[in-house]
């Protein structure tokens, strides 16, 4: 039984899996069926089983263990209704859901391989079943948004949900009157991360108050968290980044945009992250790319000036000739000179050598025989 993993360092932009749908199409592309039985796993806790018989080709069973964006949600079925017909509706013709999943999972699909049309359609198709666990979990934001309009009022302000799309990266979602607010605690493991990621928000900020994106959701970013945020465990409020705010009104949920809000929400971190890994390489190559010059003038200007000085001592031939030996005669002493400086000053000592010289290699002083006198 084959395991896969699969290292994620973030949550990538492409709604299918690549590695699921790797599998997926080599089981399409087979030539005769073939048995498989594999496990894969992303993201450290999502957990991909695929199952495929020889002897039958219409049951070939994909099972997904993966958390929900709501850890809040228990649920005895497994997924919830709406969660369901989502996944369903990705290819009704091919995915049939199996009621109560494979143990230790929280979905089971029968793919009906029979009914994938053998062209680009079925291609396309089975990247958009690998893109099920996506589907599961943008399913649930997807619920909480549409409701943004009939939301009963409560206190004026409702208790923020914590949602995980990627481990380590959670965010919350505040249901109030006519609106919902995103808010996105922000990390970085280096310094110059933070200080490139500041700047961006405090520029997406000045961006999004202006009149050319009036309709687009309302940005904040605060060093400190925000109060809707009071009262949550501390190891959620703990950020070197701030604290990034949406305002999501029922305008950015009508139609086509409900999708298109909820992925950009769900790859928000990925988006700065990109974009933070982005500057920091464009900062590196245009510093790499000024010393580059920088060095070039230097070089430039020690050319003019050896052939300045060369202009400057110009003089009879025999002189010349004469100048120039003494000059290289003199630089081959100096450098002679200073190798020998270097040799003296770079003797190997050895450990009391000292003392062994002072015991054993004392030599005795000897008087001269002859006497001299001192003539007057």
């Amino acid at each position: 039984m084959p395991r896969h993993r699969q290292k994620h360092n973030m949550a990538c932009f492409q709604r299918e899996s690549p590695a699921l749908k790797e599998i997926l199409l080599r089981l399409y592309r087979a030539e005769k069926p073939m048995e498989l039985d594999h496990h894969l796993y992303e993201f450290g806790s999502v957990e991909y089983h695929v199952q495929a018989s020889a002897s039958i080709p219409d049951n070939t069973y994909l099972s997904i263990a993966t958390p929900l964006l709501y850890q809040d949600v228990v649920l005895s079925s497994g997924l919830p209704r709406y969660t369901l017909e989502m996944v369903k509706g990705i290819s009704p013709d091919v995915i049939e859901i199996i009621e109560p999943p494979k143990e230790g999972y929280k979905l089971t699909l029968r793919l009906k391989y029979s009914r994938i049309p053998r062209n680009k359609g079925g291609v396309k198709m089975i990247a958009s079943i690998s893109s099920v666990q996506g589907v599961i979990l943008s399913s649930q934001l997807k619920d909480m948004l549409m409701n943004v309009n009939s939301l009963e009022v409560s206190q004026g302000m409702y208790r923020p949900v914590k949602l995980i799309y990627h481990p380590r990266e959670p965010f919350f979602v505040i249901k109030q009157p006519e609106k919902i607010t995103a808010v996105f605690p922000m990390r970085f493991k280096e310094d110059t991360d933070v200080i490139i990621a500041t700047a961006f928000f405090q520029e997406l900020m000045d961006i999004g108050s202006s009149k050319a994106f009036v309709k687009a959701p309302h940005c904040i970013w605060s060093p400190i968290p925000p109060a809707e945020l009071r009262g949550e465990p501390i190891e959620d409020l703990s950020t070197n980044g701030g604290f990034v705010s949406f305002d999501i009104t029922g305008r950015h949920v009508e139609g086509k945009r409900l999708d298109k809000t909820v992925w950009n929400l769900l790859n928000f971190y990925a988006f700065v992250k990109y974009h933070v890994k982005s500057t920091r390489g464009f900062i590196q190559r245009r510093m790499r790319t000024r010393l580059e010059s920088l060095v070039e003038v230097l070089y430039n200007a020690g050319i003019k000036d050896e052939h300045h000085i060369k202009k400057k001592n110009r003089g009879p031939k025999g002189v010349r000739k004469l100048l120039n030996f003494s000059k290289s005669k003199l630089l081959k002493k100096r450098y002679n000179f200073i190798n020998k400086i270097k040799r003296i000053r770079s003797r190997i000592k050895i450990h009391w050598f000292s003392r062994f010289r002072k015991r054993w290699l004392n030599f005795s002083r000897f008087s001269s025989l002859t006497r001299y006198e001192k003539l007057n």
